[in-house]
């Protein structure tokens, strides 16, 4: 097939019926293994790590192929102690006042709290924000298209990278995160989507007993 002006050729590579099969298990295997972390380790995670698994999530699809995230990558231990006074501080609100009790009663079981000490212990927390508009290489404002499924998928890559590089994760949403923006220097153009937090379990860290639906509970094959 002739190449098309603006396009370049698919680089893809068939696999046999098995090992298609190998590598989804070997896959499933390993993702069923990946909990969220609540107890870090301050032990350091190379800084390449975290650069290979966020080029991981910057190759994501994207509305338009716009690309609409940042990631703000916090390892000073100055800019982490500020981002814990003040997501505690929406957390206190949370639990003592905006929560309702349905909501209360189903964080229970995870043994969750306004405490929390890993946004300082842990060696990286990774602000993801969702950019609302781009700019153009003339400087024109532009808008970006699709943004909350778009870095919804690109988070969820960033994930499954850090985990398959042996890095454990914990997904943080403060309510409202504005505080992020003012502490990390980002415009106000982007919404703080997510605190990523990323390091290596304390040693004896302990998760819930939870369990995960059946294929049959989440999924329809038609």
């Amino acid at each position: 097939m002739a190449e098309s002006e603006g396009f370049i050729p698919l680089g893809f590579e068939r696999l046999s019926e098995d090992e298609m099969a190998r590598r989804s298990h070997s896959f499933l295997a390993s993702m069923k293994q990946r909990r969220s972390v609540r107890d870090f380790s301050a032990e350091p995670v190379p800084r390449r790590v975290i650069e290979d698994a966020i080029l991981t999530a910057g190759s994501a699809p994207s509305g338009a192929n716009m690309q609409p995230w940042h990631f703000s990558v916090v390892g000073s231990t100055e800019l982490k102690r500020q981002i814990r006074l003040a997501a505690e501080e929406e957390e206190r609100e949370f639990y003592q006042r905006r929560a309702s009790a349905e909501w209360l009663d189903a964080l229970a079981p995870l043994g969750t709290d306004a405490h929390k000490p890993f946004l300082e212990t842990a060696p990286w927390l990774i602000v993801i924000f969702l950019k609302k508009f781009s700019s153009s290489e003339s400087g024109e404002r532009l808008k970006n298209y699709y943004t909350a499924e778009s870095v919804g998928i690109a988070t969820g890559m960033l994930i499954a990278a850090l985990h398959n590089a042996g890095v454990a994760t914990l997904t943080h949403t403060p309510s409202p995160m504005k505080f992020l923006n003012e502490i990390l220097g980002r415009p106000s153009t982007e919404k703080p989507y997510m605190i990523l937090v990323a390091g290596l379990p304390a040693e004896g860290a302990e998760v819930p007993a939870i369990e995960k639906k059946a294929l049959d509970e989440i999924a329809d094959f038609l």
